[in-house]
């Protein structure tokens, strides 16, 4: 509460308030209508002056800023509240007959909000409803049947609106009912709803209405079930002589199947009513204000339910995170903002919307970035008394940022208050489980952070407690004696007190007759008025103690003074009867005594037995002061008798005489042993303990592995506790447990988990130091391997070491989830030895030790590392410095500092450089400088340089096999299609001979005078191979005839058989082929053919 009074303080100045309207801005200034109050943002809308409040619906959401961020509401949804006229309709009689079913429309005229409708008649007197007649949740008047009577009166829909106090009436309807000698009874139907099944959806927390009504002569009873289950009795409310089904606020598991049945001795329907519960967003963890110090971390959580899944959405200062300029220090996950490394002027309000078809909600997150020193914020010296032994509370409220650590001392001497007695808690508290005499003092708490500490003082004093030492008694006394009761008190010397008395829980007026002093009350002269209870009080500023006793004032002086200390108690019970008997119960019946005026508040039922403790009388059990007869719960082979004790508000009576005995015969046991339990005494044990149930049991106890299979254990004891040997260290057990007696067994319990004994922890996982700048360290570890048991957290100790001399050694402890640690450094050269250790409830484990690395400030005269140079690339980096150190001799260490979140990357390194340094961030910009390992005080100056942004990484096709199989295989079958061309062509191929100068051809084509010949191919004409086209287009397929080329004509074959006569077929023939071409099948005219 405190921090956020100082979050509202910074809120607060200066504020701004501006409104929109629909999504737009809402400019008030230039509406005279509307004005907003005085250091507020209320805004008032005024309509004295005229205007129409139908102009300002809308919807309306408030900005709220100042020089830290932007704020904003929720929105408001602005209507104007209506209350239309019933349109004017005549309406005809109705005409039923007897017996039927009918229903009688309201259609109420639509107002905003929706208005009440009820049903009367001309006189203005309601309709009497009933399992017959009765109205509907729509409104309609709904008749299962209609009888002759129906017809005596008319039936006018009424609407109610509430928000404007005007009823709307509409005109009556008039009912004329047809009757018959014999009215023809009918199997029920449903008027509302309609059919055999129908779905409703409701919202969760809303109220759910489900209706029936149904028509039928008998009239039908409806009832109501659910499919999978019992209604919930504690939440459904059948209303409308259970025609309604109601359930006040709806949860996930009201969703399901709801039968409703409607059903006379004619016969039943059904109808089913499929209820789906869906949900606005509600929240699960609502953002709240974040308070942070410069270079601190935090999160904002922003968790939602409903259904369907609210959609999460950030804004800042009221804009959608993702349009705001990008933040290195800031990252969204999804429900989460992770704040990393905050800078002082990042301070913003964050607003948080989860919204979904049904709903939305709206938080608003202050994350303020501040940078203060410790203040105390609670009164300075406080004196606080307290009564001894009671639980104390210390408050220290403090406040800083970054959030101080706090100590609490006592007396300003020893080390700070924690363990033991004393609890310090987060805000500051300390408790003392019990104070004593010897806890007086002054204790100081005390607020350190890096900025300063501050410091306050409580001063504790222990005081006795008060108390009544000699309280009133009960007293009867006769009407004129005088009465005195007795207080006295017992305090503290120095501390007030205060004794008031009450009468009957009212303050007593003393008067003139009532007398009063430190230690008693003085009644003189007692009547009938001034009987009644007394309660003495008595206060000191701390405390106080109160004590009461009844008065009774006896009307004659007739009795004995023997019987005049008795005569308020009740007379004991009388005639004690036993009936009813059974194996394990019977009934005892009893004659009350006379009460004396104190009404018997409650009896006392005590038993006796005769076999293991005879003439012992037991409580068995208390009943109300009404009742004189009982039943009796007893325990197998047990002979009882009972008697009875009546009490009053003054005391007991004294014992009734015995009952009858009544002996109970024997049974298996019926009830579980209670409290059973398992646990490890020692680390190689489990305890199994429980409760013992009764007389003469044996107890069966089954034990086993937890999840390994194996089979049970057992054995069977008279005792309460069972001891397994020879365990594993804390491994769960499976456990059950029985009775047993003489007569049979009694019912197993359910399985419980136990577990055996816990030891010491292994030593940490790993334990490593890393230094994260020049003055702090990080440790780092990792839960140990085997915990042996429930891990309680961890215990660090460290000291300073110098040489052989070790410092003071300190102690921190940490939560079981802490996993690292962030130490301060003194200076820069200073070690630290460390000793980690996890902790169980059986003590520390195993010790991880590790010393932190050497730093010194000695300076080698001389030495110098300068030229240090960068030459990066994407996730690597070669790294070149020059030194004056001795070669082979020295070792150095690259410190890389990421720039985004500081994190520190240290590379020790022995070679000389250059150096190349892997596994850096692509895209990424670092701080790097060099030292030298044995002087850490010589050092390079720092460099800056940025990584390359990371490769997109693409597969080399060439280098993948299922590549090269596919170009291997489609070379292979171009190699087989060539090779299938070739073979053609060698077969069918035709050859057009010409001249090699182009002159006209001779019947006979004479070989040039070279012994050459011309083989011309017009690639462009030429068709498809094997084939020759035709001038109208067909296609005439190839073969080896030569009958085309004028086989026994002038056609000739050369000496190598190459065909070199002129064509002698008919004129179209030669027309047609002299535009084919044909190629050489020689292997070099084949390949410029492909070519």
């Amino acid at each position: 509460d405190i921090v956020k009074s100082l979050i509202k303080s910074q809120i607060h100045e200066q504020i701004k308030f501006s409104w929109r309207r629909n999504g737009k801005f809402f400019n008030i200034v230039k509406d005279p209508r509307v004005t907003m109050r005085k250091r507020s943002g209320t805004l008032e809308i005024g309509f004295r002056s005229g205007g129409r409040p139908e102009d300002y619906e809308g919807e309306y959401q408030c900005f709220a800023s100042n020089d830290h961020g932007v704020a904003l509401s929720n929105k408001i949804l602005l209507r104007v509240s209506k209350a239309p006229l019933w349109p004017k309709e005549v309406l005809e009689p109705v005409v039923v007959t007897e017996g039927s079913p009918l229903v009688l429309p309201c259609n109420p005229p639509p107002g905003l909000p929706p208005p009440f409708t009820f049903w009367m008649n001309s006189a203005m007197t309601p309709i009497p409803q009933d399992k017959r007649v009765s109205m509907g949740l729509n409104g309609d008047l709904y008749f299962s049947n209609v009888i002759a009577q129906d017809a005596y009166t008319d039936y006018s829909c009424n609407a109610r609106f509430l928000f404007t106090h005007t009823i709307q009436q509409k005109n009556p309807f008039t009912l004329k009912v047809q009757t018959s000698r014999k009215v023809a009874e009918s199997t029920p139907t449903f008027l509302s709803p309609s059919g055999s099944e129908s779905s409703k959806m409701v919202l969760r927390d809303e109220q759910l209405l489900l209706e029936c009504i149904a028509a039928g002569l008998p009239t039908p009873a409806i009832k109501w079930f659910k499919k999978g289950g019992d209604l919930p009795a504690q939440k459904v409310k059948l209303e409308n002589f259970n025609k309604t089904l109601k359930i006040v606020s709806v949860s996930e598991e009201d969703a399901g199947v709801y039968v409703c049945m409607a059903n006379n001795h004619l016969g039943s329907i059904r109808h089913s009513i499929f209820v789906q519960v869906k949900a606005a967003p509600y929240w699960l963890d609502k953002p709240t204000d974040l308070v942070l110090a410069p270079d601190e971390n935090g999160r904002l959580v922003c968790r939602a339910n409903g259904n369907p899944k609210p959609n999460i959405q950030w804004l800042i200062n009221g804009q959608p995170i993702d349009s705001s300029p990008p933040n290195m220090n800031r990252e969204v996950l999804g429900d989460t903002i992770i704040f990393r490394s905050v800078q002082m002027g990042s301070s913003a309000v964050y607003q948080c919307n989860a919204s979904n078809q049904h709903g939305y909600l709206l938080a608003n997150a202050f994350v303020s970035v501040l940078d203060m020193p410790p203040r105390m914020l609670g009164p300075k010296n406080q004196l606080i008394k307290v009564i001894e032994n009671n639980r104390t509370f210390l408050d220290c409220p403090f406040f800083g940022s970054p959030l101080p650590e706090l100590r609490w001392f006592k007396n300003g001497q020893g080390s700070g208050l924690d363990g033991g007695q004393y609890r310090v808690y987060i805000n500051g508290t300390l408790e003392i489980k019990r104070a004593r005499a010897e806890d007086e003092g002054t204790y100081t708490c005390v607020a350190n952070s890096i900025l300063g500490k501050a410091e306050n003082q409580v001063r504790l004093e222990v005081k006795e407690p008060t108390r009544i030492v000699r309280a009133p008694e009960h007293q009867s006394a006769i009407r004129g004696s005088t009465v005195r009761f007795d207080c006295k008190v017992k305090s503290d010397p120095s501390l007030p007190v205060t004794v008031a008395w009450t009468k009957d829980d009212k303050p007593l007026n003393h008067g003139w007759r009532l007398k009063k002093d430190d230690e008693s009350l003085t009644i003189p002269n007692v009547n009938e008025g001034d009987e009644g209870a007394y309660t003495c009080t008595v206060k000191s500023e701390i405390d106080q103690d109160s004590a009461s006793a009844r008065l009774t004032v006896l009307g004659t002086l007739t009795y004995t003074r023997v019987l005049e200390h008795i005569i308020y108690r009740p007379d004991p019970p009388m005639d004690l009867d036993l009936s009813d008997p059974a194996a394990r119960s019977v009934r005892l019946t009893w004659i009350p005594g006379n009460d004396h005026r104190s009404p018997i508040t409650e009896f006392l039922v005590q038993f006796e037995e005769d076999r293991w403790e005879p003439g012992r009388w037991r409580n068995l059990s208390t009943y109300p002061g009404d009742l004189n007869s009982v039943i009796l719960q007893l325990a197998p082979f047990v002979n009882y008798q009972f008697r009875v004790i009546a009490i009053n508000s003054v005391g007991q009576s004294q014992p009734s005489r015995p009952s009858p005995r009544y002996k109970t015969t024997g049974a298996a046991p019926d009830a579980i042993p209670r409290g059973l339990r398992g646990w490890g005494s020692k680390k190689d044990n489990m305890e199994i303990t429980w409760e013992r149930n009764g007389a003469n049991l044996h107890y069966c106890v089954w034990w086993r592995r937890k999840d390994t299979g194996e089979e049970w254990s057992n054995v069977t004891t008279v005792g309460s506790k069972h001891i397994v040997q020879n365990t594993e260290t804390y491994v769960p057990y499976e456990i059950k447990i029985q009775a047993i007696n003489n007569v049979g067994s009694g019912p197993e319990s359910n399985v419980v988990i136990g577990y055996s004994g816990e030891d010491v922890p292994d030593a940490p996982r790993f334990f490593r130091i890393n230094r994260r700048s020049f003055d702090t360290i990080y440790l780092e570890w990792d839960k140990p391997l085997e915990p042996n048991g429930i891990l309680i957290g961890y215990r660090l100790k460290y000291q300073i070491v110098n040489g052989s001399r070790e410092g003071r050694e300190q102690l921190a402890t940490f939560l079981p989830n802490a996993t690292d640690f962030t130490l301060r450094l003194p200076d820069r050269s200073t070690r630290y030895k460390f000793y980690l250790s996890a902790l169980t409830q059986v003590g520390a484990g195993e010790v991880y030790a590790e010393e932190s690395p050497h730093f010194t400030n000695e300076v080698a005269p001389g030495r110098e590392i300068w030229n240090l140079t960068v030459e990066p690339n994407s996730n690597y980096a070669n790294v070149s410095w020059r030194h004056n150190f001795p070669a082979g001799s020295s070792e150095f260490v690259l410190e890389f500092t990421l720039d985004s979140d500081k994190t520190v990357k240290v590379v020790p390194v022995k070679q000389q450089p250059p150096i190349k340094v892997a596994d850096l961030i692509a895209g990424a910009k670092y701080h790097l400088r060099v030292y030298s390992h044995e002087h850490n005080s010589i050092s390079s100056t720092s460099v800056t340089f940025k990584t390359k942004a990371a490769y997109i990484d693409q597969v080399d096709i060439a280098t993948q096999g299922w590549f090269i199989g596919l170009m291997c295989a489609i070379a292979l079958i171009i190699l087989i299609l060539l090779i299938v061309c070739f073979i053609k062509r060698s077969r069918g191929g035709k050859y057009p001979v010409r001249d090699k100068k182009d002159l006209p051809l001779d019947p006979v084509d004479q070989n040039n005078q070279d012994g050459s010949f011309d083989y011309h191919s017009d690639e462009d004409n030429k068709p498809l191979q094997g084939s020759q086209t035709s001038l109208d287009g067909n296609v005439k397929e190839s073969d080896d005839s030569l009958v085309d080329y004028g086989e026994g004509g002038d056609g000739q074959f050369n000496e190598d058989g190459s065909f070199i006569g002129q064509y002698t077929v008919k004129k179209d023939k030669d027309e047609t082929e002299g535009n084919e071409s044909s190629e050489a099948t020689s292997p070099v005219n084949a390949i410029y053919s492909l070519a």
